[in-house]
């Protein structure tokens, strides 16, 4: 096992207004990313890290946000989004798949 049990990257990159594809932090990526960060120091989820990213290339499925060392995308909406992933990935070790973004075949 690395330094975390948990690494989760959180995009909050910033497009230029009007770009077709949208960008994370129009749609409230930092303050979401800021919430992640207050909840798992709350509840005590050490040892885990939540980083700020740049972009994670799906900008249309924004905010998003990745977990390592599982590789599991999510897109996240809203606190109520992020409260479901630390529940049942973090401490439950289920994914979420309503919130999952998997790759297009």
């Amino acid at each position: 096992m690395g330094l975390y049990r948990h690494h989760i990257f959180c995009c909050t990159n910033q497009r230029a207004d009007g770009h077709k594809r949208g960008c994370c932090a129009s749609k409230g990526s930092e303050k979401l990313r800021d919430y992640f960060k207050q909840r798992v120091k709350e509840l005590g989820l050490a040892p885990a890290r939540v980083n700020t990213s740049g972009c994670l290339d799906q900008c249309e499925r924004g905010p998003v946000v990745v977990i390592y060392p599982e590789g599991v995308w999510y897109t996240v909406a809203s606190t109520h989004d992020i409260d479901r992933i630390i529940d049942e990935h973090m401490v439950g070790g289920s994914v979420v798949t309503s919130l999952q973004i998997v790759a297009d075949a």
